[in-house]
């Protein structure tokens, strides 16, 4: 963000700094991979992430144990959507989060095509009813993809980015945040079960999990993450080694997941460990960072 002291300036960097503590304080993992990312492309997604972070809390765990039922979380999270749709038209709210994230939106082109259906997914997990395969599909897609679509107009502002190319990345980021999604559902299943009564994936039912469920919903994430995997060499150079340390990552917690046994992913939370995680992220930072450069990656430089 600018360096200008304007009054404007001055709270607009004080905003994005809360944004980066509230990142920092929740996932370690978004830290590690973040560096990665080029100075003019870091803040905004940590600006990004910050409004999921804070929404994701209104859905589950904060406000509910401070007391908010059900009612008044659908509350909460209808004024934080009607927060950020004010603070995109205005520039400026006085809720820091949301005061950066529209900072970005309107640096990137974020507008309501992505912003509603996230909501609209939000407002799903608080009503924990079984989805039908086109629920769950319009599920993901709002709580996921469209983040992933979020982050790819902050890798690609400035950039001369042809239609084709813009479909192939567009398709990319939207199976790669499918791919987090759908392993996160995962690694939480019991959690989601057992303490929210939560059953995301169609078909499946926690209660009786097989190695056979596990097998064959790993192999459609698995897709998801080959099919992001073929376009990360053509993202720009200030975003390809940060999304191909990401995919690592995930990729690795894939295959973690392949090997528990599915009885135990009811009581137990797959993670990878801190060490191996720094040496997955910053091997596949290196192998990004070796690869030519595509076209796009010109247009990002100033």
């Amino acid at each position: 963000m600018s360096r200008a002291r304007t009054p404007l300036s001055l709270y607009s960097e004080v905003a994005h700094s809360s944004a980066a503590r509230v990142i920092s304080a929740y996932s370690t993992s978004f830290g590690l991979a973040s560096r990665l990312l080029e100075p003019e492309v870091r803040p905004h997604i940590v600006n990004v992430y910050a409004l999921v972070r804070v929404a994701d809390e209104i859905v589950d765990g904060t406000a509910e144990e401070a007391g908010l039922g059900v009612a008044a979380r659908r509350v909460a999270l209808d004024r934080l959507e009607s927060e950020v749709e004010d603070a995109i038209v205005s520039g400026f709210s006085a809720n820091l989060v949301v005061h950066a994230f529209a900072w970005t939106a309107r640096r990137t082109g974020v507008g309501p095509e992505l912003i509603a259906p996230f909501f609209a997914s939000m407002r799903r997990d608080l009503d924990p009813v079984e989805l039908t395969e086109s629920e769950f599909r319009t599920y993901v897609y709002g709580s996921a993809e469209v983040v992933g679509l979020m982050c790819l107009r902050a890798f690609t502002v400035g950039a001369d980015v042809d239609d084709a190319l813009a479909e192939r990345l567009a398709r990319g980021a939207r199976h790669l945040g499918a791919a987090f999604q759908k392993i996160n559902f995962l690694r939480d299943l019991g959690e989601d079960y057992l303490t929210r009564g939560r059953r995301y994936f169609p078909d499946c039912d926690p209660a009786g999990f097989t190695d056979a469920d596990r097998d064959r919903l790993l192999a459609d994430i698995e897709r998801d993450l080959s099919i992001a995997a073929a376009t990360i060499p053509e993202l720009p150079d200030g975003s390809r080694r940060a999304v191909a340390a990401a995919h690592a990552l995930f990729a690795e917690l894939a295959r973690r997941l392949r090997k528990t046994p599915a009885v135990l992913l009811l009581r137990t939370r797959v993670s990878v460990p801190a060490p191996w995680k720094a040496a997955i992220l910053l091997r596949a930072a290196a192998l990004a960072g070796s690869r030519p450069g595509h076209p796009v990656a010109a247009g990002m430089r100033r």
